[in-house]
C-alpha cells in the first residue's frame, strides 16, 4: 500500500499530557474503541509507524499511541515530528491530558509512584510544575485537551467514547456464558450469577441422567416445563435491557454464570439458549461448559 493510500486510510490519536493525568486509561478506553493501542511509542519511530501497513485492504485504520516525557528528546523532537506528519497528509489527533496540581500530587501520593521529573531532592509539586512548563508547546498543538482533576476512571473512560467513538464504533460486547454446578463452587470470574435449581432435574429420569443439556432430550424435557418458559422470558428482557447499557458505560465484557446442581444438565440447556439468543453484531458470545464432564448428578 502506498503513502496516499495509507494516509486516506488510516487515523492516528497521539495520547499525551501530564504524567498522573489518566493516559493509560485513555489508551484502554481506544481500545475498547477498536483502536490499535501504542504505549511509550519513541517518538523517533512514529514517522515509520504511520506508514506500516497494519489495516486489512479497504478498512479504516485506526491506532492511539502514548507518547511523553518518559522518553529521552520527547519534548524536544515531538513537535516537530506531528508538524512534518500533518504537512504529508496524515490524520494526526493529538489528545493532551491534564489536571490539577492538587490532582496530580494526590494521585502520586495514593500510587506511591515516583514523578519522572522530580529529583532525589525534589518534592512532587516540584515535577509536575517541571513537566507543565516542559508540555506547553505540545498542549498548544493538542485538537483535544482533556482535564481530568475531577474524573474518575469510569467517568474519563465515558469522555473519550464521546470525543472518539464517531471515529471507531464501540466493540461487541463480549458476553461470555458459562454453566457450573453449585456442588463444585461459584465461579470467581462471574459478573452476574443464575440459579435455574428451580427448574425440575433431569438427572432423576432415569433416561436422562446420563445424557447432558448438549442432547436434544434433556433439552425436551427442560423446556417443555411451563417456569422454563417464563423464566427465560423475563431473562431475555432483563438482558436486552442490561446489555446495550453495559456497552455504553464502556464495559468490554460481561461473564454471566448460569448454575444448577452439578453443572449437567439444566445450566448446560440454559446457557445453550442464551447463546443463540444473544448472538449479534453488538455481543460477541462464548460459551464454557466448566463441570459438564466432572459427574452425572445434577
Amino acid at each position: 500500500m502506498n503513502e496516499a493510500n495509507l494516509r486516506a486510510n488510516a487515523r492516528f490519536v497521539v495520547i499525551t499530557g501530564l504524567s498522573g493525568s489518566g493516559k493509560s486509561t485513555a489508551l484502554r478506553a481506544l481500545e475498547d474503541l477498536g483502536f490499535y493501542a501504542v504505549d511509550n511509542l519513541p517518538v523517533e519511530l512514529l514517522p515509520a509507524f504511520v506508514t506500516l501497513p497494519l489495516g486489512s485492504a479497504g478498512e479504516p485504520f485506526r491506532a492511539a499511541l502514548v507518547m511523553d516525557i518518559r522518553a529521552p528528546r520527547f519534548v524536544e523532537n515531538a513537535p516537530q515530528v506531528f508538524i512534518d506528519l500533518a504537512n504529508r497528509g496524515f490524520s494526526l489527533d493529538i489528545l493532551f491530558l491534564e489536571a490539577s496540581d492538587a490532582a496530580l500530587v494526590r494521585r502520586f501520593s495514593q500510587t506511591r509512584r515516583h514523578h519522572p521529573l522530580a529529583s532525589d531532592n525534589d518534592t512532587i509539586q516540584d515535577g509536575i510544575q517541571r513537566e507543565r512548563l516542559l508540555m506547553e508547546p505540545l498542549r498548544q498543538q493538542a485538537a483535544q485537551i482533556v482535564d481530568t482533576s475531577r474524573f474518575t476512571t469510569h467517568e474519563l473512560r465515558r469522555e473519550i467514547f464521546r470525543l472518539y467513538s464517531e471515529l471507531a464504533p464501540p466493540a461487541p460486547l463480549q458476553v461470555n456464558l458459562l454453566s457450573f454446578g453449585f456442588k463444585y463452587g461459584l465461579p470467581p470470574e462471574a459478573d452476574m450469577v443464575l440459579d435455574v435449581r428451580f427448574l425440575a432435574n433431569p438427572y432423576f429420569i432415569h433416561d436422562l441422567r446420563q445424557l447432558d443439556g448438549q442432547d436434544a432430550r434433556v433439552v425436551d424435557y427442560v423446556f417443555k416445563q411451563e417456569d422454563t418458559g417464563a423464566f427465560l422470558s423475563k431473562l431475555k428482557s432483563l438482558l436486552d435491557f442490561l446489555l446495550p447499557r453495559y456497552r455504553q458505560e464502556g464495559k468490554s465484557q460481561l461473564t454471566l454464570a448460569i448454575g444448577c446442581t452439578g453443572g449437567r444438565h439444566r445450566s448446560v440447556a440454559v446457557v445453550e439458549w442464551l447463546a443463540r439468543e444473544l448472538k449479534s453484531p453488538e455481543c460477541r458470545v462464548t460459551v464454557r461448559h466448566r463441570d459438564l464432564t466432572l459427574d452425572n448428578a445434577t
